[in-house]
């Protein structure tokens, strides 16, 4: 993969401008915050990002693929204020799972999610080499 970071351009924090890759194409669709059982096991906001990035991982494991793969990630959340209050637990918790690789990435405040108790949804788009 290749990081795209236009010359001159501030370098962001937590993701990449743009990535480049080629190889295999993964998608793996909104993940949330319940178990392998389809449970919540909590309400808080950065447990509900732990369980989604680890389902997001399982899924991508059965690709051949890992979280060094991840190309692109959009984060869909049902509270910014939320969200941006708990950016310490959650930066903790990517560097854990992801660790200090940064793909392209969206953040969007939604009116809900269809599973009424997700605080968190969150696709990926991953590039497996062939």
């Amino acid at each position: 993969m290749q990081v795209l970071q236009p010359p001159g351009w501030a370098r962001p924090r937590g993701y990449s401008n743009g990535i480049a890759a080629s190889g295999r194409m993964v998608f793996v669709s909104g993940m949330i915050g319940w178990d392998a059982e389809c449970q919540f096991q909590t309400d808080d906001f950065a447990g509900q990002v732990r369980q989604a990035l680890q389902n997001v991982l399982a899924v991508l494991k059965e690709a051949g693929g890992g979280p060094e793969h991840i190309a692109r990630m959009t984060w869909y959340v049902v509270d910014k204020h939320e969200y941006v209050g708990a950016y310490p637990q959650i930066g903790a918790i990517y560097r854990e799972l992801i660790g200090k690789h940064y793909p392209a990435m969206t953040a969007v405040e939604v009116a809900g999610l269809l599973e009424p108790r997700a605080r968190v949804e969150i696709e990926v788009t991953a590039v497996v080499p062939a």
